[in-house]
């Protein structure tokens, strides 16, 4: 197997006493450092304990307590770690010498802290953490390095598992590229739908699990592309086999199956860190990133005159002013931005001259007046780089905004299906020229965009963006084709529908793509917290039957798809919106910001990614949900209580609609169901619900943010101490603190956890 994060055995940490281990290892999975972080704390807590010749009993109990927590978490880790080693029998030598190492340092490290009877004289031999620190020191070390043993062999598992569903998927797919009849492609797709799910769930842990934000970008475009192309792929396939001497059916199923295949080998490369033949991933060079590089170098200047040499700073300005050729090249870039483009790069060079001249003269004789005219040369190179990368980002954002608001009618799409059912192949040319423009048009959009997009993951998903309109619109060619030569084909009307979709699909993205570079441009961009409502029992529990998941046909699953889009813009906007008040503190932000989480988590739902699983999980939310928004409702009613404002009877009655929303929501969630339709029928409602909560939310956040600012201006006035207020740092307690304490694993996680992070629930 290629590369994984299993390479070594040791983990990087350290203190004051030394504790340490092999610094070889990099941890690339949030499950694995999560684990390992309460107990590198517990242990560096023992080892610089103070030693004072007097001891009270309070904490000589306490550092035994915490042997003692130290080694049942790891003797309960260690039962996991064996069961594992018993299930995979080409491990199960490595994960057997960790797991009694493990538990070796464990009662090491229980005996060490056996300081109760340390006080008596007749225990004056007696061997404890007091007496031998460096036997504790030994066998921490001993603990953390077979304990991320066990984690890491344990995480080798999980690789395994999505190696071996990827061959499964590609096997299958084999077989339906070589089918001859429409029911052997029924059988064997039935097949391929089961494992493309499996795929989907582990891919999808894998996903959440990354650290690596950019690793975390590449695996959604890679799955993005497998989720709609198994649709494609079943339609494609049909419409060939209904039409086996049509070449255009031929060419369009043989796509989707190339597609496919390079989106599973990414997974695969992503999973195990590894390139094909050796390779390194050569990641094209933004003007962003480049600028942001360029800038840091120069300001460095203030630390070290000789740290790089003016040819080095030269090299990134040139590397720079070339990528700005994209803009001032492209036939979409507008004369304005063309001609001030052209003048900052022109302003660039002759600001870095002056900087070098001083910088060199400096370098001989640091004169006062040397480094104030460093430092005005610094910092108008700077400012000037800022304005082209202002420029820049304004050609791009105002290009896609332009582009994407022109064809959000979709006529080309529409003529293409009407000229296709028609048989007008005259009409079809016309028309698949004017498709081959707009793709041209959208494809320069994304590379211009990639450019300005501000973070990797960002720049990714352009380059994703890029290859979906650039692999789609020939596929759609093809499907219009066929459908032309077949005008009566219903499976060749249905095929260039579903490509049609995907084209649809990729500009809604875009919008939302667009939205975020901008926000990230303005500074508006925080990491979306994933909101741990949901207890997640160890799977090792012999007692728990796996649910068996309900298929959802077409119809249904592009209804609820639609309605998580809805809410995923809901909580973008949710999120602005709360992200615009000063005291981040304020009840109404924290309690705005869970139910945005906890929108969003179901949003994946809907996408079959995230924390939610089942539609019970999905329902669990919904009920947390409502009861956030009842807290919401009377932080707004508290709110009112405050001013005295001509808008008060509106934000009243306004937020009066919350609690009655949030009612009916509840009794839906708890609402018994049984059977496919009426299981759906629930899901939906319960999605349709919380977005109708969230669309009140975008309603009601800005007018209490519009009221706060006018009292503060002096408009109206907030009476002092509000009660709410006083309750809430009286109590300690807030919206979010059941979260924030399962989100901090301590020693008794450890088994759960690591459960959690090798056995995956059965899908």
């Amino acid at each position: 197997m290629a590369t994984s994060p299993c390479s070594s055995s040791g983990v990087s940490s350290s203190s004051s006493s030394g504790l340490g281990a092999d610094a070889g290892l990099e941890i690339r999975t949030r499950s694995v450092e999560q684990t390992l972080v309460p107990l590198v704390s517990q242990i560096t807590t023992l080892i610089n304990h103070k030693d004072k010749p007097k001891r009270s009993d309070k904490t000589l109990q306490a550092i035994q307590r915490v042997g003692q927590a130290v080694n049942l978490a790891v003797g309960r880790f260690v039962t996991v770690g064996e069961a594992i080693a018993n299930e995979n029998h080409e491990l199960k030598e490595e994960m057997s010498v960790a797991c009694i190492e493990a538990r070796r340092a464990g009662e090491t490290i229980a005996q060490l802290t056996d300081v109760a009877s340390l006080d008596h004289p007749e225990s004056d031999s007696h061997i404890t953490i007091f007496t031998d620190k460096t036997g504790v020191v030994k066998a921490a070390r001993l603990l953390l390095s077979s304990v991320t043993k066990v984690l890491v062999l344990a995480d080798r598992i999980v690789i395994k598992q999505i190696i071996t569903s990827r061959n499964k998927v590609l096997a299958t797919m084999e077989q339906l590229e070589k089918v001859s009849s429409f029911q052997e492609f029924v059988q064997i797709f039935s097949q391929f739908g089961n494992e493309m799910v499996e795929f989907a769930h582990l891919t999808g842990d894998r996903q959440n699990d990354l650290k690596d934000e950019k690793k975390k970008a590449r695996m959604a475009a890679s799955r993005a592309v497998l989720e709609k192309c198994t649709m494609m792929l079943l339609t494609a396939s049909k419409t060939c086999l209904r039409h086996p001497d049509c070449e255009s059916a031929r060419i369009n199923k043989d796509g989707v199956f190339h597609r496919m295949r390079i989106a599973l080998e990414q997974v695969i490369e992503i999973v195990t860190d590894s390139r094909p033949n050796g390779e390194n991933e050569m990641a094209p060079i933004s003007i962003y990133s480049g600028i942001k590089e360029f800038k840091n170098k120069v300001e460095g200047l203030r630390e070290n005159l000789y740290f790089l040499s003016k040819e080095n700073l030269s090299t990134m300005l040139e590397v720079i002013l070339e990528h700005t050729e994209d803009f001032t090249d492209s036939a979409y870039t507008s004369h304005e931005h063309r001609e001030h483009i052209l003048e900052l790069s022109k302003q660039a060079k002759m600001e870095l001259e002056q900087l070098v001249s001083v910088w060199m003269q400096a370098q001989n004789q640091k004169t006062k007046d040397l480094m104030e005219d460093l430092e005005v040369a610094i910092l108008k190179t700077c400012q000037c780089m800022n304005e082209l990368k202002r420029e820049v980002h304004g050609a791009a954002t105002s290009l896609a905004a332009d582009l994407l608001k022109y064809h959000t009618d979709h006529m080309v799409l529409k003529a293409l299906k009407i000229t296709g059912v028609e048989g007008n192949l005259e009409a079809v040319a016309e028309y698949t020229c004017k498709l081959s423009e707009q793709k041209e048009q959208l494809v320069e959009m994304c590379r211009l965009l990639r450019h300005v997009s501000g973070t990797e993951p960002l720049e990714i998903t352009c380059i994703h963006a890029e290859d979906t309109f650039q692999v789609t619109g020939p596929q759609i060619i093809s499907a219009v084709e066929t459908l032309a030569l077949h005008p009566s084909s219903k499976i060749a009307k249905e095929n260039l529908e579903v490509f049609c979709e995907a084209w649809e699909s990729q500009l809604s993205d875009m919008s939302m793509l667009l939205r975020e570079i901008n926000d990230v441009f303005e500074g508006r961009r925080g990491e979306k917290r994933v909101y741990l409502s949901l207890p997640r029992p160890g799977k090792h529990n012999a007692n728990l039957k796996a649910l068996k998941p309900v298929k959802l046909d077409t119809e249904e699953q592009a209804k609820i798809a639609k309605l998580g889009l809805e809410l995923h813009l809901l909580t973008s906007e949710v999120d602005s919106e709360t992200e615009k008040w000063e005291d981040q503190e304020n009840e109404i932000v924290q309690h705005g910001q869970g139910m945005s989480s906890m929108a969003y988590s179901m949003y994946l739902f809907t996408r079959g990614e995230g924390l939610l699983k089942t539609t019970q999980d999905l329902f669990h939310q919904a009920e947390i949900f409502a009861t956030e928004g009842m807290k919401l409702a009377s932080a707004f009613q508290a709110f009112s209580d405050q001013i005295h404002n001509d808008d008060k009877p509106l934000l009243l009655l306004e937020a009066e609609k919350l609690i009655p929303m949030c009612k009916q929501l509840q009794i839906t969630a708890k609402a018994s169901v049984q059977g496919k339709s009426a299981i759906f029928t629930k899901v939906d409602a319960c999605i349709q619900k919380t977005r109708n909560v969230m669309t009140l939310l975008c309603q009601l956040l800005p007018l209490c943010s519009k009221l706060m600012r006018k009292n503060k201006a002096g408009n109206g006035y907030l009476k002092p101490a509000p009660p709410w207020r006083e309750d809430r740092i009286r109590t300690g307690t807030n919206a979010h603190a059941p979260e924030r304490r399962a989100e901090t694993f301590g020693i008794k996680s450890l088994e759960n956890h690591v459960t959690n992070m090798t056995f995956l629930e059965s899908k």
